[in-house]
C-alpha cells in the first residue's frame, strides 16, 4: 500500500531591502509605490510596486534617511513619503 504523504503549505520568503535578510512574507512589511505615493501596505494586496522591510529600527531609520526604497521602488520619494514612513514604523 502506498503511504500518504504529509502536503506542506509554501511560505513565500521575502528580502528586507535594506538588512537583507530573509524571512516569510507575513513577518515583513511591504512598502507599495503607488499613483498616490509611498504607501505602507498591511493587506500584502495593494496594486503597485512593492518592497519589504523588517521589523527592526535600524531598518526603518535607513529607509527614512536614505535612498534605500527609492531604489527598490524605481521612484522618487517626497518629504511627504518620508513623513508617512517614519510614522508608519513598528514600535518595539
Amino acid at each position: 500500500m502506498a503511504e500518504q504523504q504529509q502536503h506542506v503549505k509554501h511560505i513565500p520568503v521575502r528580502t528586507c531591502v535594506v538588512c537583507r535578510q530573509k524571512a516569510g512574507k507575513r513577518a515583513l512589511v511591504r512598502i507599495v509605490r503607488t499613483a498616490d505615493g509611498i504607501q505602507v501596505d498591511v493587506t500584502g494586496k495593494i496594486n503597485g510596486r512593492g518592497a519589504y522591510v523588517c521589523d527592526r529600527e535600524s531598518c526603518w531609520e535607513r529607509v527614512v534617511q536614505s535612498d534605500v526604497l527609492a531604489q527598490a521602488l524605481r521612484t522618487q520619494i517626497t518629504h511627504e513619503d518620508r513623513e508617512r514612513l517614519q510614522l508608519a514604523k513598528p514600535q518595539a
